[in-house]
């Protein structure tokens, strides 16, 4: 083996993965069988971090970058003037166990550029997962990205190795798609997703009648979308969004900052790449859409096609709607509860469980942990005092603001003594 030149490869390929974020391995239970390598725990990977801190990851890699397509915001388009390389299927198995064995790594998440068609790149990928299975005996985390276009039969053996499959739809509209990938086609994404939704009810309801029946892809199925390439408001995101959560029954979608790599005359300019602000907040109205029971429309419409810059999408959504409010904590059912703003949905239900043995007030609220400073404006309990009174939308928005600009500052002024405060012995 030329060690060297390996080398070289994994720098070029790791270098490409890094723009593709849809990696978490959450879901997939996999465990050690027959002496074997590594397990799945569903707790995490690829720099993602547990309940109790702890850091795991992967090996992030592309089989190539290669690629017969000419896609204005990638960076291994095949236009683009870059280096080139391409991993043997042999080679990403031995990198994989050998990064494993030494601890580096605990999964594999495995992508590639486009080389030849859809099925070829397809099938190198999975002899990569079907090689670690059953000759490597490897039962650590693999997630493949699903190469669009590629066939049903391919489709299926993936999800029997890998535990997550991933297409990324690249692009949140089907006109941003026409104009800056014209060769790639919306069914080529939506036909795979499909077929893995289907394959998972499939083996889910096999498994109940013939316990050896083998799971699925355990992990479920991901996408991706680039956001801020192709002008798409945050309700065209959110709502392209939705609809793929209810379709395809994904995992997750993730959404990736758009990041200028070469210039084309259909992108925005170099140098006006997403602020991670905006990527945060569509993660947040992302939280709130599955685990809060917020339907799309209450969030972003046509009165609202974007998310708010300086305050998070809960609030805004409450000072929209402050007939609503305020909501009696004693009373209230689930759904208003985790419409309250800084009341998370552990507090939800730590409320609904305390409640029932007497109401509640101020500092019962406080001691279950509700963020009070906007929590204040927007509930009442078994307290007397009522703090949003009279105050319009855009005063409560600005006492929060300040309450928040003056926490961080005196957060900042805290560390800063702290480090002033501290003498070495070369300064004595």
């Amino acid at each position: 083996m030329n060690f060297e030149r390996i080398k070289e490869k994994l720098n070029i390929l790791a270098d490409a993965a890094k723009y593709d974020v849809s990696c978490s391995s959450s879901g997939s239970k996999r465990t050690n069988k027959n002496k074997g390598l590594g397990d799945s725990s569903g707790m995490g990977i690829c720099h993602s971090y547990t309940e109790d801190g702890r850091c795991v990851s992967l090996l992030k890699i592309l089989l190539t970058n290669h690629c017969i397509f000419d896609c204005a915001y990638c960076v291994t388009r095949k236009s683009n003037d870059i280096k080139r390389a391409a991993f043997k299927v042999q080679e990403v198995v031995d990198l994989t166990i050998a990064f494993y064995r030494r601890n580096y790594i605990e999964g594999l998440f495995l992508s590639s550029g486009i080389f030849k068609d859809a099925d070829t790149t397809m099938d190198r990928l999975v002899q990569v997962a079907k090689k670690l299975r059953e000759e490597e005996n490897f039962n650590g985390y693999i997630h493949l990205k699903s190469i669009p276009g590629a066939s049903d039969e391919l489709m299926r053996e993936a999800g029997l190795y890998a535990d997550r499959l991933s297409v990324n739809i690249e692009i949140p509209s089907e006109e941003g798609l026409k104009l800056l990938a014209p060769d790639k086609k919306r069914e080529d994404f939506i036909k795979p997703m499909e077929k893995v939704k289907n394959e998972i009810i499939q083996y889910k309801a096999e498994k109940k009648l013939i316990k050896s029946t083998p799971i699925y892809a355990p992990a479920g199925q991901s996408t991706q979308m680039i956001i801020g390439a192709s002008g798409e408001t945050d309700a065209e995101i959110m709502y392209t969004s939705a609809y793929f959560y209810k379709q395809f029954n994904m995992k997750r979608v993730y959404y990736s900052g758009y990041i200028p790599i070469s210039y084309d005359s259909r992108l925005p300019s170099i140098g006006t790449e997403v602020p991670m602000l905006r990527e945060n907040r569509l993660y947040q109205t992302d939280w709130l859409l599955r685990f809060y029971g917020f339907d799309i429309r209450e969030l972003l419409n046509k009165e609202h096609p974007n998310l708010d810059s300086d305050i998070d999408p809960k609030l805004s959504y409450a000072l929209r709607n402050l007939h609503l409010f305020p909501v009696d904590v004693n009373k209230a059912d689930k759904t208003m509860l985790a419409r309250i703003p800084g009341v998370g949905m552990k507090s939800v239900n730590k409320i609904v469980h305390a409640r029932r043995f007497r109401k509640l007030n101020w500092g019962h609220l406080k001691a279950i942990g509700i963020a009070m400073n906007r929590a204040q404006y927007f509930m009442v309990c078994d307290s007397r005092d009522f703090e949003r009174k009279d105050r319009t939308a855009a005063q409560i928005k600005s006492l929060i603001l300040q309450h928040s600009n003056s926490k961080y500052q005196n957060t900042h002024n805290q560390q800063l003594n702290l480090f002033s405060s501290v003498e070495t012995p070369m300064a004595v």
